[in-house]
């Protein structure tokens, strides 16, 4: 890990609270880090989404099951883990929810929303067997990194002003 990257790491249960736990804390990292509220909410129902996944099919509700939520913040960006303690599963198994045969699916549509919401999105194997998911969001850029880095206007820029 960088230096630079800040780490925070928490061990959810399998509970339903826990996907309200777990989309305000990675809201308030989003917040913090200066993401706009639209970006936020894309960050906070990604995490939603993660976390459901992990509770009901990775875990499959049982208590005894525990969810890992890890949050990354680099210089460069945000990346959130969401891992669980079932079998796992390979990305390329999960039917595309906007295929022909799955649009009437009551599952499925939460990968495609990870994936589109954010920067990255991958799945590997947990280091607790079951599932991890891997998606990050690219830091925005500073305010004043839009214009020519001054929040003045440099003396180019000012109206001379003269003595009377």
């Amino acid at each position: 890990m960088a230096p630079d990257t800040k780490h925070l790491e928490v061990t959810l249960d399998t509970h339903v609270e826990s996907v309200n736990l777990a989309e305000e804390m990675c809201l308030r990292v989003a917040e913090a880090a200066g993401f706009a509220e639209d970006e936020c909410y894309r960050i906070g129902m990604s995490v939603r989404e993660g976390v459901i996944n992990a509770f009901h099919y990775g875990n499959q509700e049982k208590p005894d099951k525990k969810i890992h939520l890890g949050i990354d913040l680099t210089g460069e960006k945000m990346v959130i883990h969401v891992m669980d303690e079932g079998k796992g599963f390979r990305l390329s198994d999960v039917p595309d929810p906007l295929a022909e045969e799955n649009l009437l699916s009551t599952s499925g549509r939460g990968i495609f929303l990870m994936r589109s919401f954010m920067d990255e999105f991958d799945v590997v194997p947990g280091r607790t067997g079951g599932a991890e998911i891997i998606m990050s969001k690219k830091l925005p850029l500073p305010k004043s990194a839009s214009g020519n880095g001054n929040l003045r206007p440099s003396n180019s820029d000012a109206t001379p002003h003269q003595e009377a």
